[in-house]
């Protein structure tokens, strides 16, 4: 007899359930068989990747649409068992108005978290206070929604060149004010700012971004205080490296050499046996 998938609702109650302690990776897959692939190995939420997702569609991060990502999202929630937190970028809009009918519809997709950024573009935030606004904007949606989403709050210091401690706990100490449940600072490395970060927003959790190899092990990190850990779009570079490589010894050398200990066509097939397109079994 075929078991019941978890409701979108389950799928929340859950991912808020693994916030209230310890500390657990979510990794971020940029398809649905990605994710498939993720849920058998045990992992117990996922997150999407903006720029996982857009180097699939042959675009640099930041370049899809909202429609784009909608659908993008719609897909992947539905794809596993797991709670899917949206990267929903900076919430495509400039506005805090925008930003909450934006939220309003990720929220309808089925995700379980959504995480807005606080940058204009790549070497810019907002300003404090319209940054604050539009946090305000997106926690107001949720709440209307009825739906028990968890709002993640992105300090992006760190990613446009302002490397400052101070001023990304101060952002982000304004948005757990604004409502955010969990917080993030991507570009934070040192056990001295990862501890600032969650010291200063206690109690709620802080998400860590590690998307290379660190000296910090997972369990030093859950030491530090951190609750989740991701990584970004590095699980996507990764593949995109062994594909590039793959690609090139064949363009360049005639080589099938690249090939070498691909996973065969056959593991692959019964990896995904059971499946249909919409992550049914």
């Amino acid at each position: 007899m075929e078991s019941a998938r978890p409701s979108i609702a389950d799928k929340r109650r859950a991912f808020r359930k693994l916030h209230e302690s310890g500390c657990f990776v979510i990794p971020n897959p940029w398809d649905p068989g990605g994710a498939r692939y993720l849920q058998g190995l045990g992992f117990k939420a996922l997150a999407s990747t903006s720029s996982g997702a857009a180097w699939s569609q042959g675009c640099p991060d930041n370049r899809l649409s909202r429609a784009q990502v909608l659908e993008h999202l719609r897909s992947m929630a539905a794809a596993t068992d797991l709670p899917l937190n949206a990267d929903f970028e900076n919430g495509f809009a400039a506005d805090a108005a925008g930003v909450g009918e934006s939220v309003r519809l990720a929220i309808d997709t089925g995700i379980a978290g959504v995480s807005i950024e606080d940058s204009v573009s790549a070497n810019a935030l907002f300003p404090l206070d319209v940054a604050v606004e539009r946090m305000r904007a997106a926690r107001r949606a949720i709440d209307a929604s009825g739906a028990d989403v968890m709002l993640i709050g992105r300090a992006e210091c760190f990613l446009v060149g302002l490397a400052d401690i101070e001023m990304t706990v101060t952002r982000l100490e304004a948005y757990a004010g604004a409502g955010a449940d969990c917080l993030y600072a991507p570009g934070i490395r040192s056990t001295a700012h990862i501890r600032a970060v969650v010291e200063a927003v206690h109690p709620r959790p802080v998400n860590l971004l590690v998307g290379a190899p660190s000296e910090l092990s997972l369990a030093q990190i859950a030491g530090l205080g951190v609750r989740r850990v991701s990584v970004g779009g590095a699980l996507a570079r990764a593949a995109w490296t062994g594909f590039m490589r793959a690609a090139r010894e064949l363009a360049e050398h005639g080589s099938f050499d690249g090939l070498a200990g691909a996973a065969t066509h056959q593991s692959m097939n019964a990896m995904f046996e059971g499946h249909d397109n919409s992550g049914k079994r």
